[in-house]
């Protein structure tokens, strides 16, 4: 509860400004998908399995990653966006509960009014607490589509753009997406090239002061894609919230029992 007072009373002395932010140009559209996805730890042990579906209605494409847990957690993120010449997200939901996480969550959040409301279940006590409001977003605001808008930069080039933090108030964070180097990937046994991508929070030195004082700031993210002719997702390292450990996601294929 502290910390929760303690953001209230600091965040409209230390909320970012944001400049005129330019979206991101569509280079590569998105269509219907079914991707099958696996949740490790750092060290490589498997901790949950997942889907990744993608479809198209009425000009808006509707992505949601799931992913249940060998314990019962499941966490359920849904973005919905458009494509037309620049991407632009339209809304965003997230889905944590379970002993995976150290309090189940509810977030949802709304492009065109700006409005969030955050729900979180203590797992002590089941204690509730709602936090909601009203946000103003610059255009590049990608909760959600981070990986998407990094397939989309041309080959070598940075951006930065912004997502909201819930901590468990909104806050807007910029955040950089650099290219870090190319590793070789094995497909099969045909060698592709990836390009380490890093995605690290710029939020300022007195926010990022305050997150580490609250145990709230997140490490940098990196993702691995395939550049070459149609980008591809390969692998992503980071946390999955705020104050998540390290999980890595990976493809995987279905595969006959034995």
């Amino acid at each position: 509860m502290l910390k929760t007072v303690l953001f209230a009373l600091v965040t409209g002395l230390l909320w970012p400004q944001f400049a005129a932010a330019a979206p991101i140009a569509v280079r590569f559209v998105e269509g219907m998908s079914h991707g099958f996805l696996t949740l490790r730890t750092a060290d490589a042990k498997q901790i949950a399995s997942g889907d990744l579906l993608q479809v198209v209605r009425r000009g808006e494409v509707e992505s949601r990653m799931v992913f249940r847990f060998g314990d019962g957690s499941v966490l359920d993120e849904t973005v919905v966006f458009t494509q037309r010449r620049v991407f632009a997200m339209k809304s965003y939901r997230l889905s944590q509960s379970g002993p995976a996480f150290a309090e189940d969550t509810e977030i949802s959040l709304e492009r065109a009014s700006g409005k969030y409301r955050v729900k979180t279940t203590a797992r002590k006590d089941a204690r509730e607490e709602v936090v909601k409001g009203t946000l103003e977003m610059p255009a590049d605001t990608y909760n959600g589509m981070v990986l998407t808008v990094a397939k989309n930069l041309p080959k070598g080039a940075s951006e930065t753009i912004h997502v909201v933090a819930f901590t468990p108030a909104a806050r807007l964070v910029p955040v950089e997406l650099a290219p870090a180097g190319e590793h070789k990937v094995l497909v099969g046994e045909l060698a592709k090239t990836a390009t380490r991508y890093v995605f690290k929070p710029r939020p300022g030195p007195w926010l990022s002061l305050l997150a580490s004082v609250l145990g709230r700031m997140p490490p940098d993210s990196h993702a691995w894609i395939l550049t070459e002719d149609v980008p591809a997702f390969v692998r992503f390292e980071g946390p999955l919230h705020p104050a998540g450990a390290l999980w890595r996601i990976e493809l995987t294929s279905p595969r006959w029992p034995d």
